[in-house]
């Protein structure tokens, strides 16, 4: 598969295991084991997003734990007998709620996610505006008949891909504490959606592979985490707080949209300090209510809320919308920014079916940008009008979910949540008090330069998801690493902004020719009104990612490892040089290798561990002179390439 940006794409189920967490049991988020003393689990997916895709849309079926020690595992999350897809790119950084669960005390060291393995249990649509060199054209769907996905169990249309994850850390659950789980699939890893052309062929084939792409990934503050918008049915009203009954909306989407109900209980509580804002969509009215007293006709409507987690664990809305027709709380495009233009004062976003949706920005146009961990900030609009969308503070790729009048045309936006905000492009310019990130898309308009500076050294910025130590200041991580985050200072002192800018500057790795450079790359989360930037976005959090080189030809065969690295040289089309890439062979930070091997219309994905003699062996016989691979690393300044995946091709080799 052909881009430019390898993104920062993750699927997370998260089960966060709390002493007090609102709502309860039921029948899809139940315990398989029975014990004494039990606490609650909210259970979510998140994940974050591809600029190339406008949707993966996939079922997940169950999740389980694997208790220390054996045992049977314990379910706790079963989907309802309609499995609602989950479109994985409407989860940018963002937790989708599916319930709560009753799970046994004690400690679980992985867990078995279960997804459904049948082609037509798999939607991926392309982004309405794609990278260039990307295998599919905008806005288009891969048909069924074109995905394979690997390692599928079971026979005619019951397959599924039961995948086992193994904890970085125990997962203990108590009753007094509080511990989160997250666990990522990477969207963007070059093992799970691999893009295959044979010679001749007349479309391109795509394996779908679910084992391999996933890890554990700490989860230190449940608080900080952003939580996609709910959708519930109301079955009970408490003067503090209502239950609903979680809804997943119609994916793709119908007209008027529809829900898949389940029975998976939520409590949700009202903002009795800051107040929560009210909209009936029936009545048309507006108004901010800290508490449910005046609200008993809620009971049986539909609702959509925008809520975070407290400290113990509750959920609080920061906004409420209710109606008494799915659709009507429903309609209001939400996905990522495809375009904005100042000109015009409209902005372009890509919604679940892959189509763009065009919004009018008036003077009175709300724009949230949500914090959960700051309640006040997090309900009041950081700006109203048009600023934003001039001088590059509103771009293409951030997540949204806005409300509008439909009846205008277009459609205009009452109030734009900004979700997730994060630039990602090339670095250039890095210094101890901020970089250039430059994005050059297919299209001009949406191009951005911006020079963004960090936080202040004084500001909190979450916890370190190992340790749990209180984090100041900006923190970065290598995208291969991403539970081991530099922050604070080093033992030399230099601080964590010093550090980000060494290991982003001098660098010439090249392929030389109209090939070019290998440029560094990366992802910057930023945050709105620091005391760095009153009035502005700063850095809180960069990703340094690997670079996607293009598909390439072995040069030179893999030298023997020296130094806990494996060598060799590859060559680009195009390119005037050849590139040395170096492969780690250390155990816990070896290069991931995969082989791909298409033979007689059958593509199979396997791993080969590096980190081990027989691995190595095996890697060197396939890695001829010759041979097709893709590399995905990180340029160094000597030059060459230090790899994070290798993927090489066997048998029918890609035409490219």
């Amino acid at each position: 598969m052909e881009t430019r940006k390898l993104n920062y794409a993750v699927c997370s189920v998260i089960a966060a295991t709390l002493a007090a967490c609102g709502g309860g049991g039921s029948s899809g988020m139940t315990s398989s084991t029975t014990s004494a003393q039990t606490a609650s689990v909210p259970v979510m997916i998140s994940d974050a997003s591809a600029d190339d895709w406008a949707c993966i849309a996939v079922k997940v079926l169950s999740i389980a734990l694997i208790p220390q020690g054996g045992g049977a595992d314990v379910t706790v999350y079963t989907a309802p007998a309609t499995a609602p897809f989950v479109n994985l790119e409407q989860l940018d950084q963002l937790g989708e709620i599916l319930g709560n669960a009753t799970v046994p005390t004690g400690t679980y060291t992985g867990a078995v996610i279960t997804v459904s393995g049948n082609p037509q249990d798999i939607m991926l649509t392309a982004s309405a505006d794609p990278e260039a060199g990307f295998a599919l054209a905008a806005g288009a769907s891969v048909s069924n008949s074109n995905i394979t996905v690997v390692n599928a169990q079971g026979s005619g249309s019951n397959l599924t891909v039961p995948v086992n994850v193994t904890f970085v850390s125990p997962l203990v659950v108590n009753t007094t504490g509080s511990t989160a789980l997250d666990l990522e699939f990477d969207l963007s890893h070059p093992a799970f959606i691999i893009a295959h052309n044979p010679p001749g062929a007349s479309a391109t084939q795509w394996a779908v592979n679910f084992n391999g792409p996933i890890r554990h990934h700490p989860l230190a503050d449940l608080r900080r985490l952003v939580l996609r918008h709910t959708y519930g049915t109301v079955t009970g009203v408490a003067a503090a707080s209502i239950t609903i009954d979680k809804d997943f909306p119609t994916v793709p989407a119908v007209s008027p949209e529809t829900q898949i109900s389940t029975t998976n209980a939520l409590t949700i509580n009202a903002d009795a300090t800051n107040g929560t804002l009210f909209y009936d969509l029936d009545a048309s009215s507006t108004s901010t209510i800290y508490n449910f007293s005046s609200a008993t006709s809620l009971n049986g409507k539909y609702v959509r809320i925008a809520a975070r987690y407290g400290v113990d664990g509750s959920l609080t809305a920061t906004r409420i919308w209710a109606s008494s027709s799915f659709n009507n709380v429903y309609v209001g495009p939400e996905g990522h920014v495809l375009d904005v233009n100042a000109t015009t004062n409209t902005i372009t976003v890509t919604n679940d079916d892959g189509a763009p949706v065009t919004m009018a920005i008036n003077g009175s146009t709300a724009f949230y940008y949500r914090q959960p961990w700051n309640p006040p900030a997090d309900a009041t609009p950081i700006a109203t009008g048009t600023a934003l969308l001039s001088n590059q503070q509103f771009v293409r790729g951030f997540k949204v979910h806005a409300s509008v009048n439909a009846l205008t045309v277009p459609m205009t936006a009452q109030e734009i949540d900004i979700e997730t905000a994060d630039y990602s492009g090339a670095i250039s310019k890095s210094s101890a008090s901020g970089f250039t990130m430059t994005h050059d898309y297919l299209r001009a308009i949406d191009d951005y330069s911006v020079q963004l500076g960090f936080i202040e050294a004084t500001t909190d910025n979450g916890n370190d998801p190992i340790s749990g130590t209180a984090i100041q200041g900006f923190k970065w991580w290598n995208f291969a690493y991403p539970t081991r985050v530099t922050s604070g200072t080093d033992s030399s002192g230099d601080s964590a902004a010093t550090l980000f800018a060494d290991a982003t500057n001098g660098l010439s790795a090249t392929f030389g020719g109209t090939a070019g450079m290998i440029i560094p790359w990366g992802v910057a989360y930023v945050t709105w009104a620091d005391p760095a930037n009153p009035s502005g976005w700063s850095v809180n959090a960069s990703i340094l990612e690997p670079t996607p080189l293009p598909v390439a030809t072995v040069a030179s065969i893999p030298a023997a490892p020296t130094s806990g690295e494996e060598t060799f040289t590859i060559t680009a089309a195009n390119g005037a040089n050849a590139v040395t890439v170096a492969a780690s062979t250390v155990a816990g930070s070896g290069t991931l290798v995969y082989q791909v091997d298409r033979s007689n219309g059958v593509i199979t994905v396997s791993p080969v561990d590096i980190t081990t003699s027989a691995g190595q062996t095996t890697f060197s016989a396939a890695m001829l002179v010759g041979t097709k691979v893709k590399v995905s690393g990180v340029p160094q300044s000597d030059g060459s390439v230090k790899a994070y995946v290798i993927t090489y091709y066997t048998g029918t080799a890609p035409a490219m």
